[in-house]
């Protein structure tokens, strides 16, 4: 078993490595969108892919992010939700598959708009190559982890 430890910590580190970080929303805050525009954090959503073990990280001012259930996501209001942050720069680390229901916590701000759906899946990524002449995240500049172990005996 003690042989397998090696393989473990590298498996474990070559997914987190492949983690990605996302801006809410892009270049926008989590702020109420326009009137009128109530689906932009959900547009935004849909346009990227999320996998278990990425992050997404929410930046705003006077306000709030919580997760809650489909349920709450629906009425627009949680007296009990899954997790709450109102520090102004909140990251959730997507931690399973499926989808994440996320909405403001300020008053009037989810029914303006200000709540997004979050699918995740747990498929495995396609392998992305690093651009030419660079060694992937995570690794030295040889390009490659090297495991010391010590010899039985």
């Amino acid at each position: 078993m003690a042989s397998l430890l090696p393989l473990l910590l590298l498996l474990a580190l070559l997914d987190a490595s492949r983690a990605t970080n996302f801006e809410v929303g892009g270049d926008a805050e989590w702020v109420v969108p326009q009137a009128g525009d109530s689906q932009t954090y959900n547009h935004w959503a849909s346009k990227n892919h999320f996998h278990v073990g990425d992050i997404v990280h929410f930046k705003y001012n006077v306000d709030s992010v919580m997760e809650v259930t489909e349920e709450e996501y629906n009425k627009c209001e949680s007296s009990d939700p899954i997790f709450f942050s109102n520090n102004g720069n909140t990251e959730v680390r997507l931690d399973r598959p499926g989808p994440f229901y996320f909405i403001s916590g300020a008053t009037g701000h989810c029914q303006g708009g200000q709540r997004m759906v979050i699918k995740v899946t747990d498929k495995a990524r396609p392998p992305s190559g690093p651009p030419s002449g660079a060694a992937p995240a995570g690794f030295g500049p040889a390009g490659a982890i090297v495991v010391l172990m010590k010899p039985k005996g």
